[in-house]
């Protein structure tokens, strides 16, 4: 009974949770432009304790792995072709992201357990509204319930991933992951094992027009993903993606123009030729 109850109430707890987190990443985008999260090159001591970058990394972004893997094995909905490729498209970003990117980094600098917190918080919460729709809320007999209306989109048929949506949002989210990849590859590469860890000024890719083509690129990526899931939780997941990184965008970019008299001029800071 208590099982059933629990279920029937969903819709309205995950409607309420996506609304409010909604109407937090309007609020934390606007105080980003006044305050400068401590990571990386902004890492202050008053934003807390200190810890290992590779372990900060890997805690922070397990939740991404585990949530969605947890939301598809206890799906009680027949899993589909589509649901396998929801899967594999979200593993192909976040495997990376937790198994190998936090061992690559050499910058030598440790993460705020604050930053982490903030991280890990958020990662549970968009995991959660991604697993739980797109594996089981998604159903018309359930999706009907939420507060808010939204497209009933079939994912048992395996004819959506011929879909247009499927197939553009896929090739978004392969462009933007390309881009993402390479730029971090030549950020990675700008300091040498061992050797002087100070800032220099990446060239290279994207990089050539803009200062932050990582960010450019996951952002496309989740647009990609917002697209080729058709779902107000993928539009949840990129909303929250351009509040968090086009601010920090613009942080960066001052900060490079303020460190190095010779950062080029024309360079923008997210989107080439515009902003």
């Amino acid at each position: 009974m208590y099982t059933g109850l629990l279920f029937a109430s969903e819709p309205l707890f995950y409607s309420i949770l996506l609304l409010v987190s909604l109407g937090l990443a309007l609020t934390i985008f606007l105080m980003l432009f006044f305050i400068t999260v401590g990571y990386g090159r902004h890492n202050k001591e008053r934003w807390g304790p200190r810890v290992n970058t590779h372990l900060g990394w890997f805690v922070m972004e397990i939740p991404t792995i585990v949530i969605i893997g947890l939301c598809f094995v206890f799906s009680d909905k027949w899993r589909s072709p589509v649901h396998y490729a929801f899967l594999f498209i979200w593993f192909l970003h976040y495997a990376h992201r937790v198994f190998i990117y936090p061992f690559t980094i050499r910058n030598g600098k440790k993460m705020t357990l604050t930053v982490i917190l903030m991280g890990f918080i958020f990662n549970v919460v968009n995991a959660y509204i991604q697993g739980r729709w797109l594996f089981t809320l998604s159903d018309p007999g359930i999706s009907d319930s939420l507060l808010f209306p939204i497209s009933n989109i079939d994912y048992s048929s395996v004819s959506w991933l011929y879909s247009p949506q499927f197939i553009i949002g896929t090739l978004l989210f392969c462009f933007g992951f390309f881009i993402n990849k390479q730029s971090d590859h030549i950020l990675r590469n700008l300091r040498k094992p061992g050797l002087d860890n100070s800032y220099c000024i990446p060239t290279g890719g994207l990089y050539n027009w803009i200062t932050c083509p990582n960010y450019f690129g996951e952002i496309i990526e989740w647009i990609g993903w917002a697209v080729l899931t058709w779902s107000i939780a993928g539009l949840y997941f990129t909303l929250w993606t351009v509040a968090n990184l086009l601010p920090r965008a613009i942080s960066h970019h001052k900060w490079y123009k303020e460190q190095f008299e010779e950062y080029p001029e024309k360079r923008k800071a997210l989107i080439p030729f515009l902003l």
